[in-house]
């Protein structure tokens, strides 16, 4: 059985309001211990975040392609973030 791919958004809260990060990764554990460590995506370290929402996909190309239009929908991520931090 194929383990799959997954999109993620991951949310922080700083003195500056919520933010936001999409990624995908076939570990969502191992990957957001990797952006709370530091070694994950250079944006961000020096946070740390919480697991928001994912989503699971068969393909890599599949998740690859979510995370390119979830990036881009700025609405989507202004409501989950005041969901999860207001």
């Amino acid at each position: 059985m194929t383990k799959g791919c997954f999109v993620y958004v991951l949310g922080t809260r700083t003195d500056a309001g919520a933010r936001s990060y999409i990624g995908w990764s076939t570990d969502l554990d191992k990957r957001l211990a990797a952006h709370n460590s530091g070694r994950g995506a250079k944006s961000t370290r020096g946070r740390t975040w919480q697991l928001l929402y994912a989503e699971r996909y068969l393909t890599r190309t599949d998740a690859m392609s979510r995370e390119w239009h979830l990036k881009r929908d700025r609405a989507f991520r202004k409501t989950l973030l005041a969901n999860c931090f207001e």
